[in-house]
């Protein structure tokens, strides 16, 4: 380092010192990229120079940023304007490693190549610099060509200068050796930030595969998953974007962007453990499959017993005419009671008491069983199940629904979340609360919750109600819907300043849109929408 003065070395030992600290304050990798670039050209005063990084194969080297003060270059990175150059090689068809690119020899070999005077050298094969010198009227000197390697040895990038600014037209062993220092810098950083995004890119893969599990126990549950963090980050936007009303403090930062996303995704992992048929439950007496069959068979003994009755009256000398006329009656009493019990298996948005009523007066018919025993036509277990008043479960089968969420939240809470994803537990865990404390597992009010977190509870209903896939109900009208969310944010359900942005900023239009059936898709009247004043 002789070529430096005490002060000179002492400035440049600061200056790298400045940039080693800058190279780890977490900037994107095009940034980070072109700041290595660009604090090379400073410390050694250089004219130009480029970052190469390997592709895919690693079989060549790609131009990814070029600059050239003397020709106001800048080519790639932050300018936006593509590198119209051929790729540097580094390997040939056999996979042999080429050495005849300075840059493919600094890449393979992992050591700095410094040349003086490139027209002057001839241990490599600089043709292509001297048609990019033809091309721009340009003077390639000197050039020093560093390799960017990671602590396992694998190669991040090359990064080459060209002309350097010194008196003597040459990068001197010092300039080597301070870019030298700055590529391991750099490689260092590089490497954090290629790990960070893999880590991520794993993490959002285990998400995926969570989801891939639900979708293939129960393709209903994992559709809805694909799409309430796309229904939540539609409002999400729409509240972060409003400049009036009571969220018009509300921002959401890149960062919170990314846990909100990510607990859209998770918010319902814990169906995971549900089992399918009482997810999939489309009626009554289904479990792994529909009883409704079991019925109809009783109902077929019983027709079947009653003709035999008739026939066996009449052979015993009865009125014929008559028990043809009082057979004819029961059997139309007894098709009739299975066809109700048929409508009745079917559930729907309320059963009358007195259809209830009669299911329980249908259960004390009896019949004979396959053993020779009579019993009643039906169990209490079918008549707690046909007797349901709203959908499909029982009270016991939708606390194993409502179980889903528990187990979402155990499941998450039971991660090592990094600092910047620790809301994801609170914002996947919120979508059942409700406004008033009523909601589960937690009974939260309002003012216990986030808004992310709110914002997925209106995702999550919206998304339910209008979901036409789902073996249990059809998807609803879009008006209906918003009817009953209306109706949600008057009694304390949902957050009535989002139910307010979700119908001002037209979210509930825009998903429609995109992702609902147009049949469902009816003129709505906003005016006319319960607990939104236009």
């Amino acid at each position: 380092m002789e070529d430096l003065t005490p002060t000179q070395l002492a400035a440049r030992l600061e200056q790298l010192t400045e940039l080693s600290v800058a190279l780890g304050d977490g900037q994107d990798t095009g940034v980070l990229l072109e700041r290595i670039l660009q604090a090379a050209k400073h410390l050694t005063h250089a004219d130009g120079g480029t970052l190469y990084r390997p592709d895919a194969a690693r079989a060549n080297l790609l131009f990814h940023i070029t600059v050239n003060d003397t020709l106001g270059l800048h080519l790639g990175g932050s300018s936006g304007a593509a590198i119209d150059i051929a790729p540097v090689p580094l390997v040939d068809a056999a996979g042999v490693p080429k050495l005849d690119s300075v840059a493919a020899y600094a890449a393979n070999h992992g050591r700095a190549v410094n040349i003086d005077d490139v027209y002057q050298a001839s241990e490599f094969n600089f043709s292509g610099m001297r048609q990019f010198d033809q091309r721009f009227g340009y003077r390639t000197r000197s050039i020093l060509t560093v390799p960017m390697r990671d602590h396992e040895g694998q190669l991040l990038g090359v990064l080459q200068l060209v002309n350097a600014g010194n008196a003597e037209g040459v990068f001197s062993a010092t300039d080597q050796r301070f870019i030298e220092a700055l590529a391991a810098q750099a490689a260092v950083a590089l490497t954090k930030q290629q790990l960070v995004a893999q880590l991520e890119q794993l993490l959002e893969a285990l998400v995926n595969l969570i989801n891939i599990g639900i979708d293939e126990k129960s393709p209903y549950t994992g559709r809805h998953c694909q799409l309430v963090p796309v229904l939540t980050m539609m409002l999400a936007d729409a509240a972060h974007a409003a400049d009036s009303g009571p969220l018009a403090g509300f921002r959401l930062s890149e960062g919170e962007r990314k846990q909100l996303w990510l607990a859209g995704l998770l918010h319902d992992c814990g169906k995971i453990t549900t089992p399918v048929h009482v997810v999939d439950k489309a009626t009554k007496l289904q479990t792994i499959y529909d009883r409704i069959g079991l019925l109809d068979t009783r109902y077929e003994v019983l027709l079947r017993d009653a003709e035999l009755r008739a026939l066996r009256a009449e052979l015993a000398g009865g009125d014929g005419p008559a028990l043809q006329a009082a057979l004819a009656a029961e059997l139309e009493d007894l098709r009739a009671e299975r066809d109700f019990l048929r409508q009745a298996n079917i559930g729907g948005e309320g059963m009358a008491p007195e259809a209830q009523q009669r299911v329980r007066r249908i259960a004390q018919r009896r019949w004979r069983a396959p053993d020779g025993q009579e019993q009643p036509l039906l169990s209490e277990e079918e008549v707690e199940n046909l007797t349901i008043r709203f959908g499909t479960l029982t009270e016991a089968e939708r606390k194993v629904i409502n179980n889903h969420i528990v187990v979402t939240v155990r499941m998450l809470e039971s991660l090592p979340w990094p600092q910047h994803l620790q809301h994801v537990p609170e914002y996947a865990g919120g979508h059942h609360e409700r406004m008033d404390g009523k909601g589960y597992p937690r009974g939260l009010v309002r003012e216990q919750m986030s808004v992310p977190a709110r914002v997925m509870a209106v995702a999550d209903i919206f998304e339910a109600l209008t979901a036409r896939d789902r073996p249990y109900k059809k998807g609803k009208m879009l008006s209906e819907s918003l009817d009953i969310l209306g109706k949600f944010s008057l009694n304390g359900h949902i957050d009535p300043d989002l139910f307010d942005i979700f119908i001002r900023r037209k979210v509930y239009l825009e998903f429609a849109r995109q992702y609902m059936d147009p049949r469902q898709v009816d003129a709505i009247d906003e005016s006319r929408i319960p607990g939104y004043t236009p």
